[in-house]
């Protein structure tokens, strides 16, 4: 049952010698060829390379080395991690027999801490999406009811952790694709600060708002991959030159708790969301303040304006990050008579409906006399919203809200609908306008999907969030929960 275990327990046990390596890593390679068929959650195993990690990490337990923090853990990658000798598609068909010939810098890192990296998991393509139904590779499914959807663009990370399939994940939130999948799959997902985690090596969706983050079944478990991937790295020009703390203290009891602990409460995010999804969220809030922390009002008064704004910001940065993708220079080449034909003609099969639609809208909005009316305005009302968290964090600890406006929705249900889909990550966005760290953990059930309970923090303010989060997993037993066994 080591799919059971967490991260710390898990590599406990092996460095005791109580398990080994290459036995944990063969279970769940064999779960994972068992119940990924109904899932959908991997593109690929590596069963070569997951099998010598493991042994490598067994022989430095036998000889009396440190395995590292993560030593023999399964990890599963979002396949837009750059990684030496894998496959990496980035969800799509332009990338298709990709094979790269480094690591991305969070893969060495992951690598170095010890860590089995088992394979590549499915998502939205070029992280373009709220449901992984987004794929040139299918859809992925919700381990808590197969005919739902596991949230987006980090998806297949978010289901995998919560079907027991890797102990961990990485992901990446852009608008909120790590903390919206992990409230949908009953998970924990911490996007770090802007800067906090290298993107060398990470296959760009939009520079300016995308950030790397783990999930895990708590709030501890985070914390150790994060204290594992996080640093500088002088690659890396949005690199952060903070010191890494010890997270995972932060998540025990001698962090403080909740005792005076002020957590704001922004109306914006509570008075338009449905009763179903406040009341287990409230009651999340009602047990910290039981536990000693307050409640403080606060206003964000741009929030409304943050879907605009972000889909300008996005598109326009996806615009020009993707341009790269011509068949020329990088992409799935296809024959014609002359150079422009190719191109029109890789584009076309290259891109799925999604990224073909953020594409135009993003070279939309560049267009020259369309830069000032749109692209520059969008960043304008980012300003805004950093200096309503700045004034909200100034009276406050951490801010609460519900991660997402519903639980899990039918696969399909809101495909015709793309403002509807773009819609499910309205409490997510503003965050990473500001470039905040934000969280989510899971805070209850309503008809048997899983609610999350969105924490956000001041500009490296992760050690607070998982101080919370920590305290809240110890009050609670909503993380422990675990979906029904999928057959296929």
């Amino acid at each position: 049952m080591s799919h059971a275990l967490s991260v710390v327990e898990l590599a406990d046990k092996i460095r005791q010698k109580s398990l080994s390596a290459v036995e944990v890593t063969a279970s769940f390679l064999a779960r994972i060829e068992r119940l990924d068929p109904a899932l959908g959650c991997f593109y690929r195993l590596d069963r070569d390379g997951a099998l010598a990690q493991a042994r490598a990490v067994d022989a430095k337990v036998a000889a009396g080395e440190d395995p590292g923090s993560l030593g023999g853990v399964p990890v599963g990658l979002k396949d837009l991690f750059v990684t030496e000798g894998v496959e990496t598609t980035a969800g799509s068909k332009i990338l298709a027999g990709w094979i790269p010939p480094y690591d991305g810098t969070v893969v060495a890192r992951l690598k170095a801490a010890g860590a089995i990296l088992i394979g590549k998991l499915s998502m939205d393509e070029f992280a373009m999406g709220s449901s992984n139904e987004n794929s040139a590779y299918g859809p992925v499914r919700n381990p808590w009811d197969l005919s739902r959807v596991p949230g987006g663009s980090s998806g297949g990370s978010a289901a995998a952790v919560a079907a027991g399939l890797c102990t961990a994940s990485l992901g990446t939130d852009t608008g909120g694709s790590i903390r919206q999948p992990a409230s949908l799959t009953g998970t924990t997902g911490i996007k770090p600060t802007y800067g906090r985690v290298s993107r060398y090596g990470v296959v760009a969706f939009a520079s300016s708002l995308d950030q790397v983050g783990p999930f895990g079944r708590s709030a501890e478990d985070c914390a150790v991959v994060l204290e594992a991937i996080a640093g500088h790295d002088p690659r890396d020009a949005t690199s952060l030159p903070a010191p890494v703390p010890r997270y995972r203290d932060d998540c025990g009891p001698g962090s403080g708790g909740a005792k005076g602990l002020r957590i704001g409460i922004p109306a914006e995010y509570f008075d338009k969301t449905a009763p179903h999804i406040v009341g287990p969220v409230d009651a999340a809030i009602d047990a910290l303040v039981a536990a000693g922390a307050v409640r403080v009002p606060v206003q964000l008064p741009h929030t409304d304006y943050g879907i605009a704004a972000y889909y300008i910001v996005a598109t326009a940065e996806a615009s020009s990050n993707l341009a790269r993708y011509d068949g020329v220079r990088y992409g799935l080449r296809v024959d014609g008579d002359n150079l422009g034909d190719m191109y029109a003609r890789t584009r076309a099969a290259g891109f799925g409906p999604e990224a073909k639609r953020r594409i135009m809208l993003g070279t939309y909005a560049l267009r020259s006399g369309y830069y000032d009316a749109y692209y520059l305005k969008a960043q304008k009302v980012r300003t805004l919203i950093k200096q309503d968290f700045a004034r909200a964090f100034a009276s406050c600890d951490v801010i609460a809200t519900p991660t997402s406006p519903s639980t899990a929705f039918k696969l399909g249900e809101k495909s015709a609908d793309p403002l509807g889909m773009y819609l499910s990550d309205v409490f997510t966005i503003p965050c990473n306008l500001a470039g905040l760290p934000g969280i989510s953990v899971p805070c209850g059930f309503v008809e048997g999907l899983p609610v999350g309970l969105q924490l956000l923090g001041p500009p490296l303010g992760e050690s607070m969030l998982f101080r919370v989060a920590g305290e809240y997993q110890r009050l609670t037993d909503w993380h422990q929960k675990r979906p029904p066994e999928v057959t296929s």
